[in-house]
């Protein structure tokens, strides 16, 4: 396939600017399923990855047989980061002892799982996820990881790699151009020779950038850090995580961030949004479009 990007790669028009909306933690709670769910069906966003071992994945996973025209991918969950709200590995837990804590639960930290738990163990739980959501009637659009785990180790990221491509879904993978490695690595993510290396032996479609919507003081605050990323994309085709859920108690209990995920459910119905990103010439995609495109080219 030729092209400058990816977005080339894939038959997108030159320069384009194409980007992937994409919520993170659903099935988390279920809070985070309703504010999705929405955003989804009247298609403001594009993409959605749900943590398989939550307490709300079947409730995601029983929508998502009526809708499976949807992208609802995996969100590969090696932690359980909140203080009251814990979940534990989809795997037997006598077969992964090294992802479980003292207390029974995946561990809250990435270093905790990156300093204890052989990629044999971390092989097994991806494994024992997807094949979750395959019985649950999830064929998913895409993998990508739970607060990064999988990057934090190359052998993790090699292993990520490999099941992707066993399974034929794509993961969030990011061609390793020299401003991006240097950007990952910024960010604290191990991206060494080695890795680099496994990314170009990698054979499913990858993105060009990978970003995250912004933090704001407030909603107005947060909108215009959002434009302002968008404005300084480079041409090709970037994914934007965020993590939306709706206004409850409980989601209050659940985490200290839920402001900002109240405000990232409100954002892209928001007719201001919508409006710029159409004034913007942005392109959208999502990854079972990518896919479809990619076969087309790569099948003789």
């Amino acid at each position: 396939m030729e092209g400058e990007n990816w977005a080339e790669k894939l038959g997108y028009p030159v320069n384009s600017k194409v980007v992937m909306l994409h919520a993170d933690d659903i099935g988390m709670c279920s809070e985070a399923n309703e504010a999705v769910i929405p955003y989804l069906l009247n298609d403001q966003i594009q993409s959605a990855a749900a943590m398989v071992p939550c307490p709300w994945f079947n409730d995601i996973a029983d929508w998502y047989k009526k809708h499976p025209e949807e992208d609802i991918g995996l969100h590969l969950t090696l932690t359980s980061e909140w203080k009251n709200y814990r979940w534990g590995p989809v795997s037997n837990p006598s077969n992964v002892p090294e992802l479980i804590d003292p207390e029974g639960y995946m561990w809250r930290g990435v270093i905790d799982v990156a300093s204890r738990a052989p990629v044999t163990t971390v092989e097994k739980e991806v494994r024992a996820q997807i094949e979750r959501a395959y019985e649950r009637g999830i064929k998913p659009g895409h993998i990508d990881t739970h607060m990064g785990t999988l990057y934090s180790k190359v052998e993790y990221a090699e292993a990520f790699f490999k099941v992707a491509m066993e399974y034929g879904i794509p993961a969030n993978v990011i061609e390793f151009t020299p401003d991006r490695v240097q950007k990952f690595r910024k960010q604290g993510y191990p991206i060494t020779a080695r890795l680099i290396q496994s990314g170009r032996k990698y054979t499913l479609p990858k993105l060009d950038d990978f970003t995250s919507v912004p933090n704001g003081k407030s909603y107005q605050e947060k909108k215009e850090l959002f434009f302002d990323l968008v404005q300084n994309l480079e041409p090709g085709i970037t994914e934007i995580i965020f993590h939306p859920s709706i206004e409850t108690e409980g989601l209050k209990k659940i985490t200290n961030s839920w402001q900002q995920r109240v405000w990232e459910a409100k954002m892209f119905s928001d007719p201001e949004v919508i409006q710029f990103l159409k004034n913007e010439g942005i392109i959208f995609t999502n990854w079972k479009e990518m896919m479809v495109r990619f076969k087309e080219r790569t099948t003789k």
